[in-house]
Order: structure tokens, then C-alpha cells, then sequence
């Protein structure tokens, strides 16, 4: 067994074992997910993932170490932002919070699916078509700067979400939950639950999402393994960071702005080499840091202040 296909077996692992936890604590049917589990399970994904980071600096070096942490820190970052719409979702279902852990659960794990089979296909076209790291740099200098000078009222509107009226276009749907199941029977006939609802709108988010965060990855590394591992061990720790942060998103309010900075950095850094200038992975890690850690800083200083005056 070589090198990379050791660290593929750990990788695994590690996950089947994140899992059993993961399910053991948070997804037994119908609990609700108190503050502290949702505590406990965010530093314990974080934790795993910093883990495996020092993993591959011991045995792949230091190198491949360090895109991986810019990788998952850009990832993770980016996917709080999933988190906003994740509430509005299950705000616009009136699902109930028993029913919270289950749903994203499934959610996630349909989302990590489809992201293995988008970073497959966009790793194949990559090594095929180098040119496309340049459209994804401008792709992502345009989300950029359309997601930072956005105004905070902008929200969207789920009664226009292209996936939600399909849904009720082709499916008969019926506003219950089932009492948690995707469907239920009503004078004989078959009809799709909000729970089902909200578990295709939350992988569809995610597809959405991926869309920009992909790309992104692909500005820091382009080694196989770095963008798959650092990848699910973001998304699947969004569940718990979901009830971590869901009463306090709003407070966050400088958080899309140094999100917003990061991707346009990124496709500075991915397009800048059509010019051959080359951004190192030490400094593109201490972007991402400075601009991450900055926002949320300002966040919690700016609150403060509103609280206190």
C-alpha cells in the first residue's frame, strides 16, 4: 500500500468513527440539540480535522499541510454562510426543532455526495482544460464583489426558489411533517412531507454553494486529496456549527464582507498567474486568516457596542 492510498484508508477512518459519534450524539430521532452538544460536536469535527491536518504534515509534509488547512479555513468560512439560508429554510417550513438534527443530517450528507462528484468532474476538466482556472478566478472576483457590496436586506425569497416550485410544480406536497417521515398516505394517496421538502432544498443550497466554494479550493490547490478531505470535513461539521450559531447569525454582520474578500483574493491569486505572478500557500493562508478572523472580530466588537450604548 503507498503513501497516498494510506492516507485515503486513515481518511476513512477517521470518518466512519466521526460518524457512530456524530450519530450517537446528535441524531437520535426527535431530540433536541441543546447548546452544549452543539459545543461539544463543533470542536469535536474541528478538532478531527486539525487532526488529520497534522496528519498529513508527518506524512505527506509540509507542503501539502498547509493547503490543507488554507483549504478547510476557506471551506469552513465559507460554508457559515450556508447557515443563513439554512435558517430560512426551516423558518419558511415551520419545521419543528426535534426534527433539526435528522434533516440535517440527510441534508448534508446528500450535499457531500454531490460535492465528491463536482470536485471529481471539475478535477478531470482542470487537467484537461488548464484555462478553466481562470474562469473560475473571475467567476469568483465577481461573487466576490457582488457578495461585499450587497446590502443586508437582500434575503431570499423561497416562494421563488427555482427547486421549491418544481417541487410543488411535479409533486403533490402536503404542509405536514409527518411526524418526521418524507411521506404520508391521505385517502390513498401518496404525498411528499415538508421534511422531504426541506431535505432537497437544503442539498440544492449546498450545489449552489459549491458552486463558489469549489472554485476557490481549486485557487489554493489543486492536489486531489487536499480538496476532497478538506472539503467533507467542512461540510460535515456544519450541522453542529448550524446549532452553534443559529440564534446568533445576525450578530455576525461583518462575516459575508470578509468572506466576500477572501474569494476575490483567491481569484486575484488564480488569475494573477496569467501574468506569471505566483501567491505563496503561506501567504494565501494568512489572508484567509486575517480576513476571517478580522470580520468575525469586528463583528463581536460592533455588537458590543450597540449592546452597551
Amino acid at each position: 500500500m503507498n503513501r497516498l492510498q494510506t492516507t485515503y484508508l486513515i481518511f476513512g477512518a477517521a470518518l466512519i468513527f466521526a460518524l457512530i459519534f456524530d450519530l450517537g450524539l446528535l441524531s437520535k430521532k426527535g431530540s433536541v440539540v441543546t447548546m452544549k452538544k452543539a459545543l461539544v460536536q463543533t470542536f469535536f469535527w474541528v478538532a478531527l480535522a486539525m487532526a488529520f491536518g497534522v496528519f498529513i504534515f508527518v506524512y505527506n509534509g509540509q507542503q501539502k499541510a498547509l493547503e490543507y488547512l488554507s483549504a478547510y479555513l476557506m471551506e469552513w468560512s465559507l460554508s457559515i454562510d450556508n447557515i443563513f439560508v439554512f435558517i430560512l429554510i426551516f423558518s419558511f417550513l415551520a419545521i419543528k426543532e426535534q426534527y433539526f438534527g435528522r434533516v440535517l443530517l440527510i441534508g448534508i450528507l446528500l450535499a457531500v455526495f454531490f460535492r465528491i462528484i463536482f470536485i471529481t468532474a471539475g478535477i478531470e476538466l482542470v487537467n484537461r482544460f488548464t484555462w478553466l482556472l481562470y474562469l473560475f478566478g473571475a467567476v469568483l472576483i465577481y461573487t466576490g464583489l457582488t457578495m461585499f457590496f450587497a446590502k443586508k436586506e437582500e434575503t431570499g425569497d423561497l416562494e421563488k426558489n427555482r427547486v421549491y416550485r418544481f417541487l410543488k410544480r411535479f409533486l403533490p406536497l402536503i404542509a405536514e411533517d409527518g411526524k418526521g417521515n418524507l411521506t404520508i398516505r391521505r385517502d390513498g394517496k401518496k404525498y411528499y412531507t415538508t421534511i422531504f421538502v426541506v431535505i432537497v432544498l437544503l442539498a440544492s443550497t449546498d450545489i449552489v454553494f459549491a458552486l463558489d466554494s469549489i472554485p476557490a479550493v481549486f485557487g489554493i490547490t489543486q492536489d486531489r486529496l487536499v480538496i476532497y478531505t478538506s472539503n467533507i470535513f467542512a461540510v460535515l461539521g456544519l450541522r453542529s456549527l448550524f446549532f452553534l450559531l443559529r440564534g446568533a447569525v445576525d450578530k455576525f454582520r461583518f462575516l459575508p464582507k470578509g468572506i466576500a474578500t477572501v474569494l476575490v483574493f483567491v481569484g486575484l491569486k488564480m488569475t494573477s498567474e496569467l501574468v506569471h505572478i505566483k501567491v505563496s500557500t503561506v501567504v494565501s493562508l494568512i489572508v484567509i486568516v486575517v480576513c476571517i478572523g478580522s470580520s468575525i472580530l469586528l463583528s463581536v466588537v460592533s455588537e458590543k457596542k450597540q449592546i452597551s450604548s
